[in-house]
């Protein structure tokens, strides 16, 4: 982690070695900053504006939250804390530091029955605690500071952390057959893609200074889209490549697979207005894929 105090243009990422900051404290040098617990923590109000204080940056993303989904259903004042209300507190203390916020959501917040891809003008009716704090905060981010930039994303997976890929990857070397959940449709996402996103948005934002059209929602998903099923034949397909024997994996229904949280059905996203104000677009999410399964198998 960084131990710059302050310096120009700096980027203070919240979420400590979570998956996102991660990929932009490796993709972004030693401009980010990377803050988490004990030092910034959202159930402790006091050290959000302290953080803000110490490092003095040139903006901010917020890719802390509580992402463990079923578990906010029966935990829902900490889900309310780490979506809502410490997003909140968060962007009030940028907007007191003049500073752009980038608030990173989740496709949650729609409930899956549009059939058809989601775009930021659609309603949210999200189904679950998870997605009802994540769609609260979103609002609240946007009162708190018009210099916020919300991005929702979706299925995010990388080589470091916890996630669909990695869990399908060690399933796939134990066991010869696998059942995967093949009727919820959605775009599956690179930490490092999104984190380039990211990277590329701050980047406009510093060279030409902020624009109030750029402030509010935008879609930051992986281009193209798949199943669960899907999206798990394609990271053991490319396992395969490097020596791991293929396993069978059989579509099942979501019925078959129940969770305390109900996931949507299709969370596809239109992520045009992302490509149309900031002139960026997320690679194909079978390339991504690729690239990461060959990081997992090459890492020292």
């Amino acid at each position: 982690m960084s131990n710059v105090m302050s310096s120009t243009g700096s980027i203070l990422v919240t979420g400590g070695n979570g998956q996102l900051a991660t990929s932009l404290a490796t993709l972004g040098g030693d401009r980010i900053i990377r803050v988490g617990r004990p030092e910034f923590d959202f159930d402790k109000p006091e050290t959000i504006a302290a953080a803000i204080e110490k490092y003095h940056p040139a903006a901010v993303v917020n890719a802390a939250a509580w992402t463990a989904v079923d578990l906010a259903e029966t935990e829902k004042d900490g889900a309310e804390r780490a979506n809502c209300s410490g997003p909140k507190a968060l962007a009030e203390a940028c907007a007191k530091a003049g500073i752009p916020f980038v608030h990173v959501s989740t496709d949650y917040v729609f409930s899956g029955d549009k059939g058809a891809p989601y775009t930021e003008e659609d309603p949210t009716n999200p189904e679950t605690v998870y997605g009802s704090t994540k769609a609260d905060g979103e609002q609240a981010v946007l009162a708190a500071n018009p210099k916020s930039i919300v991005l929702r994303t979706s299925w995010v997976y990388s080589a470091h952390g916890k996630n669909f890929i990695k869990t399908m990857i060690n399933a796939g070397a134990k066991n010869p057959a696998l059942k995967v959940v093949g009727d919820q449709s959605g775009n599956p996402t690179s930490s490092d893609d999104l984190a380039e996103a990211i990277l590329a948005i701050l980047a406009l934002v510093e060279k030409d200074g902020w624009k109030p059209e750029y402030a509010g929602i935008y879609h930051a998903s992986g281009t193209g889209e798949t199943t669960w099923h899907g999206l798990a034949v394609a990271a053991l397909e490319e396992a395969e490549k490097h020596g791991q024997a293929m396993p069978t994996v059989t579509a099942i229904r979501t019925e078959d697979w129940p969770t305390p949280a109900k996931r949507p059905q299709d969370s596809r996203l239109d992520c045009s207005k992302l490509h149309r104000i900031f002139g960026v677009k997320m690679p194909e999410w079978r390339e991504s894929v690729a690239r990461t399964v060959h990081r997992l198998f090459t890492a020292s």
